[in-house]
């Protein structure tokens, strides 16, 4: 398996805007990381908290709010878009990214 990013990560405006909304306020804004880890039903699962930067971030900000994504995963979420999604059953960040070549029916998990 051969990764190499060519396109970086794009955040949605309704994902920043989202952002925005859960550190209006806050004493210290924290910022929304976006990382890749081994594991899930399908081989990689997304993990996104809130955090700090890092060294090796790349950070994308819009309107003084942060999206982080670590070095490791950067290949992994090369051309993906990060977004928000409020549905009926709920509301959460997802990752639309074009090079899971699967994704179990949960949408954390993806193979590659």
């Amino acid at each position: 398996m051969t990764l190499t990013l060519t396109v970086p990560p794009r955040v949605t405006d309704r994902a920043f805007a989202r952002l925005a909304e859960i550190n209006a306020g806050a004493e210290s804004p924290q910022a929304l990381r976006v990382a890749v880890d081994g594991g899930g039903c399908s081989g990689f699962q997304y993990r996104i908290e809130l955090g700090s930067p890092s060294e090796d971030d790349l950070v994308l900000e819009k309107d003084g709010q942060k999206v982080l994504v670590d070095s490791v995963s950067l290949p992994f979420l090369a051309d993906a878009v990060i977004d928000f999604s409020e549905e009926l059953i709920g509301a959460r960040f997802i990752i639309e990214n074009p090079n899971a070549s699967s994704s179990c029916g949960c949408g954390t998990s993806f193979s590659i």
